[in-house]
């Protein structure tokens, strides 16, 4: 493929590609674990043929996964899962140097973002990539006719996973999916908070130490981002509604209260629930002047962004990704990225080595799916062990790490019932 023939796409300027190929190759460095299946998918050809439709935010890490399914043979669509993630370059260098089909611009309109996700059901997949499970929701909904063609799908972040449980529970899903989120080698570094954090700085240039800070959620994102915060001198104030994890946060050392108690006493807010309407007027109107309100989680309705402009009496942007809203009494309150993940609206997201492991997932569940799916009845399923286990073995290759094996004696025992006191 060459920059004078390039397969269909939809991306902000080709002209581009340069700086893209030169960052996606930089990230590629730090993704052992993807590069050594990329090697082998291109001696074996898993995905020989199969077509994939991906709706996953278009970074240099995403990049590194497409040309890990192309080499193993996928036909595949790549488009933007959220309208503010895309990096336009790397969209570019994906079309012209890598030659995989991609409908992504940074800032994109809803009509442009949906008008993209028609084009990966376009193209008639045999399995779905989602995060968020746009794909799935439209191909569930408008598109009911291109179900059948489809023998499974993954799904890559929590919300789309909620969506997906639910379709299950009414009996409506149509074909198998593949939980990547809630893979342990995806967990142990998906959920780092470092990102959050990096999009908080960069859009703001905060100094964190001894700041207020509110924790909407204390999941493994959420927790991520508490602790991230206390280490750099924050204290950190953590609201839940599940009473296990809101212990897990007391027991961790985190004040943890309601939303009214804490909005009158944070600087900054940020949110990663999941759920819709965490910080609504009701809170706003007790929050200080300057709070900063953030978003961590999928999709943009977290923060009653809506709300808040129906309060202000003026608004205007101050800096690159951040909005001050001006309230009747002069209170001033900035929401960074119009709500939707900080991560990625205002920063690059997870760093390379950490969406090594997410990927590695996806690529391997890709492989999975072409080789099983077809005879899986249709609900989420978690990611098998044993690609969660050769993931493991793969980062600790990478990483030079030894560990021991089991003796005959020590794995008969663990297998046996007789052996007691």
């Amino acid at each position: 493929m060459t920059a004078a023939s390039p397969p269909p796409h939809d991306v902000a300027d080709l002209g581009l590609a340069p700086l893209g190929r030169q960052r996606i190759e930089w990230a590629d460095r730090d993704m052992p674990v993807l590069r050594s299946i990329r090697e082998r998918f291109a001696r074996e050809t898993p995905l020989a043929g199969l077509r994939i439709s991906a709706c996953l935010h278009v970074t240099t890490e995403t990049a590194a996964l497409a040309r890990t399914l192309r080499a193993g043979g996928a036909d595949l669509v790549l488009v933007a899962s959220n309208p503010l993630s895309t990096q336009d370059d790397v969209a570019a260098a994906l079309v012209a140097d890598f030659g995989v089909a991609t409908y992504a611009r940074r800032g994109e309109d809803e009509a442009t973002y949906y008008r993209h996700v028609t084009a990966a059901i376009d193209h008639a997949p045999r399995i779905t990539m989602d995060d968020g499970a746009d794909v799935i929701g439209v191909l569930h909904g408008e598109r009911r006719e291109m179900l059948d063609g489809v023998i499974g799908g993954t799904e890559d972040t929590t919300t789309g996973v909620i969506r997906l449980r639910a379709l299950e529970r009414e009996g409506g899903l149509a074909f198998p999916v593949i939980s990547v989120n809630d893979a342990d080698t995806s967990h142990m570094f998906d959920n780092t908070g470092q990102s959050t954090i990096d999009g908080l700085l960069r859009a703001t240039n905060l100094l964190v130490a001894g700041r207020q800070a509110v924790v909407a959620g204390f999941g493994p994102f959420g927790r991520g981002v508490a602790g991230r915060l206390r280490g750099m001198g924050a204290h950190v104030i953590v609201l839940e509604v599940d009473p296990r994890r809101a212990l897990e946060a007391v027991l961790d050392g985190f004040p943890v209260m309601t939303v009214a108690e804490a909005a009158r006493l944070a600087d900054v807010f940020i949110t990663a629930t999941g759920d819709v309407d965490v910080l609504r007027p009701e809170h706003m109107r007790e929050m200080k002047d300057g709070a900063i309100l953030a978003n961590t989680g999928h999709f943009n309705v977290e923060i009653d962004v809506a709300g808040l402009a129906a309060m202000a009496r003026a608004e205007r942007e101050v800096r690159p990704g951040v909005r001050e809203f001006l309230l009747p009494d002069g209170r001033r309150l900035n929401l960074l990225a119009e709500g939707r993940l900080v991560n990625l609206a205002c920063a690059e997201g997870h760093p390379a080595s950490v969406m090594d492991m997410s990927f590695a997932n996806q690529a391997l569940c890709a492989e999975f799916l072409a080789r099983e799916g077809a005879d899986l009845e249709a609900r989420v399923y978690p990611v098998p062990p044993r690609i969660d286990e050769e993931i493991a073995k793969l980062k600790l290759a990478a990483l030079g790490v030894r560990i021991d094996v089991l003796t005959d004696d020590q794995a008969r025992y663990l297998a046996s019932w007789e052996q007691g006191t």
